[in-house]
């Protein structure tokens, strides 16, 4: 049986490759995105469109921990995002992703800048 930590690895894989329409397909149709003091997202088509004007190229994940409990899954690390310019911007993250049968519900996502 697959665990919510493996689904979400398996779903940060596809995103590292690239392959967005598989990432989707691990989250549930009413996914709600909460970036803390920037946006919400709310439903795969306000998230499939914040991933194509975020995602120039796909983003690179340092995962420093990953912790799973219950319905909960939270990953720490940084992520390196590269913008129209080619400029790359390292940011320190925090995801507390909520998992609902089988499938990435919520998110709740602390990014700041790594400066």
């Amino acid at each position: 049986m697959q665990t919510n930590k493996d689904i979400l690895i398996r779903a940060n894989e596809a995103v590292a490759a690239g392959r967005y329409e598989e990432f989707l397909s691990y989250c549930d149709d009413d996914s709600v995105w909460t970036f803390v003091g920037d946006e919400v997202l709310e439903g795969k088509v306000a998230i499939r469109s914040y991933m194509e004007k975020t995602y120039i190229e796909p983003p690179i994940f340092d995962v420093e921990q990953l912790v799973g409990e219950g319905d909960y899954v939270t990953a720490v690390g940084k992520i390196t995002l590269t913008d129209a310019h080619k400029k790359s911007t390292v940011y320190d993250y925090c995801d507390i992703w909520r998992v609902k049968e089988g499938k990435l519900f919520t998110l709740k996502a602390f990014v700041i800048e790594n400066k």
